[in-house]
């Protein structure tokens, strides 16, 4: 489940959350949603290179509408043309966005079938007649491919509107529907962070994360128990004939474990980042590029972690409580800084090198350790001289 603040009405806080089902679909709405995807992909394709056309001739941006390719190419008329108006949203925001940081934001590229993931979004219009998707007990209904089997995680609440549908298949086949509704609720108050209600957190590739307690999360390494597995799959797969029908056989059995390796990741980071929103007041955590720190450092699989993720549900779950993610500078010189006297040593530390002592009053800090108090400290500044302004 996702979670966004939008704005407020009347007092109350229009708020998003993001239901995904499993979608089961019969043999016409599986092949009605194949066609979906294909079509998708033709029409974000063109208007993209038209858009490079005309950019180069005219040195202006320019996308066309999906209904410029509908007469040269009667099959998109087979689909919702929801699903093709949303492509087009989608590329003009994937511009906006470009336009507005293209340091943060790459330029939008073509999509490949083989490589980019196979999705659709449908936008629901309510008319006299009634919505254009709806759900019922063990279903949903949509345009084009009628009631589709689902199964629900959990049900919607009373008064929440359904907005749109994001359906998406992964590459083990199966499908899934992220159901967008919007919803009112009262704003939350802010929370006053205090030192003893506050934690700090500091990534670490060997324990995920260490607390300013010292406490470290140490989340299993699903990637690293799995690699066996996967190396025996590989070695099956290097021996059969590509194509044949124990090939594709072994590459679903890859897939799938692979899947299952994301389905634990998510699992955790879901439940830990519930765990810390609910029991704290304010988490501070250091706004490091962990990209760029896979680059930089070669050890082990940083993606495996995912710590960026993590970053990002502890966001929105404390968001919703009205309480607040401090995010220190990532250039912050955490974690040569004694948290006890404060000294910056001249040298950075290496982040080999687990224990080091202050020179100036012989505190021994763990390097980790102590990086977690200072970004706490950091935060807690921050946050503090951030309201001092706001109220001046």
């Amino acid at each position: 489940m996702a979670w966004k603040k939008r704005d407020t009405v009347d007092g109350n806080a229009i708020q998003y959350t993001t239901i995904k089902v499993r979608l089961y679909p019969n043999e016409a709405q599986a092949e009605l949603f194949e066609k979906t995807f294909g079509c998708c992909r033709y029409i974000w394709n063109h208007m993209l290179a038209d858009q490079q056309r005309f950019y180069l001739e005219t040195d202006k941006h320019f996308i066309p509408t999906p209904a410029k390719y509908k007469k040269e190419a009667p099959f998109l008329t087979e689909v919702d043309n929801q699903a093709l108006i949303q492509e087009h949203n989608k590329l003009s925001q994937a511009f906006r966005a470009f336009f507005k940081s293209p340091e943060h934001f790459g330029r939008p590229n073509f999509k490949k079938k083989k490589t980019d993931r196979d999705s659709f979004t449908v936008c629901n219009h309510v008319f006299e007649s009634g919505p254009t998707i709806y759900i019922t007990k063990d279903s949903i209904r949509m345009t084009k491919a009628g009631i589709v089997k689902a199964k629900f995680p959990w049900r919607p609440r009373n008064g929440w509107k359904l907005r749109r549908v994001t359906v998406e298949k992964t590459k083990t086949g199966k499908y899934f529907a992220c159901i967008l509704y919007e919803y009112a609720v009262k704003e939350p108050s802010a929370v006053t962070p205090a030192p003893e209600t506050t934690l700090g957190l500091k990534y670490s590739m060997a324990h995920f994360y260490v607390a300013d307690s010292g406490e470290p999360a140490d989340a299993p390494h699903w990637l690293k128990q799995s690699q066996e597995k996967l190396a025996k799959l590989q070695k099956q797969l290097n021996r059969m004939q590509p194509g044949s029908r124990n090939y594709q056989e072994g590459v679903q059995k890859y897939r799938l474990l692979h899947e299952h390796i994301v389905n634990q990741r998510r699992d955790f980071i879901h439940k830990e980042s519930s765990r810390i929103a609910n029991g704290w007041d304010a988490v501070c955590v250091r706004d490091d590029d962990l990209q760029e720190m896979a680059r930089e450092i070669k050890l082990g699989n940083m993606s495996d972690a995912g710590f960026g993720l993590f970053r990002e549900f502890l966001r929105y779950k404390l968001a919703r409580q009205g309480k607040a993610l401090i995010m220190v500078d990532r250039y912050a010189p955490t974690s040569r800084t004694c948290s006890a006297y404060g000294l910056i040593l001249d040298d950075a530390i290496h982040y080999k090198k687990r224990i080091w002592t202050c020179p100036r009053c012989g505190v021994v800090h763990n390097r980790e350790v102590n990086a977690a108090k200072n970004i706490k400290a950091q935060g807690l500044a921050q946050y503090f001289s951030m309201q001092k302004r706001e109220a001046a």
